[in-house]
């Protein structure tokens, strides 16, 4: 259960600031510690070091995080003047230092390297780039996906994005605070579909010619399980040709079309992009990213466009899973080594 927002601020973010001041006191015991335990597993599984590098780097990145919203807080009038553009871009701006410095150490201890095919530029396409609000819908699967998506809208397109997140996530005192401040929205656990949906219309009609919506219409990430239980909810409605399209596909679950819809209904004036990517996505869970993550990190991302005018009026659902079924064959051909 989620504590109330006042019991977070006194608790949790003063805990993350502890917690990192601890760390990084005690970090040479911890290297000689887990260098010790990993002399004796295989070369392969000494991957003990870099996760705590990578660890204390995350804290010491939220702590300074968490002290900066505090400054801006102050600095706001105690918060009266938060909602003005001004300290929104303040806060966007914190958020693309910390998800690049984040980036920045991923690169460097997990040797990670993100590959992004763009559309053509285009005259068109450089003149779309941030003339007209977009809907991004991307794959949900992998470890930090929505982050690395965070950071390329941010970072190399200028964007300020949005998102419906589960409401779990605030227990991140850093994101609960920051995310909190900006046009994004928490939904808990119990939310019905049309409260998630009503979440999604009042982001998208308020959007402005810089702004971008994600959503991830999968719901969830990719699992075999997930992907039976899926088709057979479609088949228990009586979606019999969705079913069928579903189980062409090897690496998606299908598309819950709902939110997308709402979306494009409430800012029919956006753009709509879809997004594929690749290459950690068979890391699920803690254990997998544990046992399998590569000496080198590498992941494959493709998106396209779909400007506002070609959106179809009708059979919405249809050309959705069309879209889905591009990004299906697209991993199919890049995806390396892991089989579903």
């Amino acid at each position: 259960m989620l504590p109330p927002r006042i019991l977070r601020r006194l608790i949790l973010a003063p805990l993350v600031l502890v917690l990192t001041v601890a760390l990084v006191v005690t970090l040479p015991i911890w290297l000689l510690v887990i260098t010790a335990a990993s002399m004796r597993l295989p070369p392969p599984q000494r991957r003990g070091t870099r996760f705590l590098w990578f660890g204390v780097s995350w804290l010491v990145l939220e702590s300074g995080m968490l002290l900066a919203c505090l400054g801006l807080w102050v600095a706001a009038g105690f918060g009266g003047r938060l909602q003005r553009d001004s300290y929104r871009e303040r806060h966007y701006a914190l958020i693309r230092w910390f998800l690049g410095r984040v980036y920045a150490a991923a690169v460097r201890i997990f040797q990670l390297s993100v590959e992004v095919e763009e559309p053509p530029l285009t005259s068109a396409e450089q003149a779309a780039r941030l003339s007209r609000p977009i809907i991004v819908l991307a794959r949900h699967a992998g470890p930090g996906d929505s982050f690395l998506l965070v950071h390329h809208l941010l970072a190399r397109y200028g964007r300020q994005p949005r998102i419906v997140m589960k409401a779990a996530l605030q227990f991140d005192p850093s994101l609960d605070v920051i995310i909190n401040r900006l046009p994004n929205a928490f939904v808990p656990r119990k939310i019905t579909e049309s409260g998630v949906l009503q979440e999604i219309r009042r982001l998208a009609a308020s959007m402005d010619d810089d702004d971008a919506l994600v959503i991830f219409p999968e719901g969830g990430n990719f699992t075999p399980r997930r992907r039976r239980l899926a088709i057979r909810r479609l088949e228990e409605k009586g979606l019999a040709a969705e079913a069928e399209r579903a189980r062409g596909m090897d690496h998606l679950l299908p598309p819950r079309p709902g939110g997308a819809i709402a979306a494009i209904e409430a800012c029919p004036q956006a753009d709509v992009i879809f997004v594929a990517h690749t290459g950690l996505d068979h890391l699920v869970t803690v254990g997998d990213v544990w046992r399998q993550l590569p000496v080198r990190a590498r992941i494959t991302a493709k998106w396209w466009r779909v400007p506002a005018a070609d959106v179809p009026k009708e059979e919405r659902i249809a050309w959705l899973y069309d879209q889905w079924e591009l990004i299906d064959a697209w991993v199919d051909e890049h995806r390396v080594g892991v089989k579903p």
